[in-house]
């Protein structure tokens, strides 16, 4: 039996991961989607639980395999997609998927899901606050912050592509909104 499927799309620094992580601890029968990417960790991230980590040419053999339901390559050499293979485990639990991923796989994964997914855009209250997000993680140089910001410029574009939109402005009313959202989804 398959189950349905949840995407969270959102420019970097939205707070898109905040938002899934709290969806994961609520109790509606999600299970995390681990995307696989080319890049290296960050900070406390761990192979298996928050990224695949396959380096650019495990990724593209993976391509060159069909192993992807969708990829991107995000910046040059910077690949992120969705395994095959981990939404089928999910399913085999009898869990509900739900993804953490960039817009245009958002949207890619809406397409191959159609009705058994609803996608929902987390958008930031203006480009001001995404900047600080940003600049606050201390985790990338300035002028990967600066490639991230004009990506999240075209990325804001799209957000009418998707189910819903939920602005977190004030991140208590974000977490209450998805929850409702998702929680009226995933309801039989």
């Amino acid at each position: 039996m398959n189950g349905k499927c949840l995407i969270v799309s959102a420019p970097s620094g939205a707070g898109k991961t905040t938002l899934v992580h709290h969806l994961l601890e609520q109790d509606l029968g999600l299970e995390f989607s681990i995307s696989a990417c080319s890049r290296s960790p960050r900070g406390k991230e761990q192979d298996g639980k928050d990224y695949y980590f396959l380096g650019v040419e495990g990724f593209r053999q993976r391509i060159s395999k069909d192993a992807f339901l969708e990829w991107e390559e995000v910046y040059p050499d910077q690949y992120y997609g969705t395994l095959k293979s981990e939404v089928e485990r999910i399913w085999k639990q009898g869990k509900h998927v739900i993804f953490d991923v960039d817009v245009v796989g958002g949207l890619n994964l809406k397409n191959q899901f159609g009705e058994q997914a609803m996608a929902v855009f987390i958008q930031p209250p203006n480009e001001a606050a995404l900047e600080a997000r940003l600049r606050s993680r201390q985790t990338e140089s300035e002028e990967k912050i600066n490639l991230r910001l004009k990506k999240a410029g075209e990325e804001l574009a799209f957000a009418t592509r998707f189910d819903r939109v939920i602005v977190n402005d004030d991140l208590k009313v974000a977490q209450k909104e998805i929850e409702s959202v998702v929680a009226a989804f995933l309801a039989p």
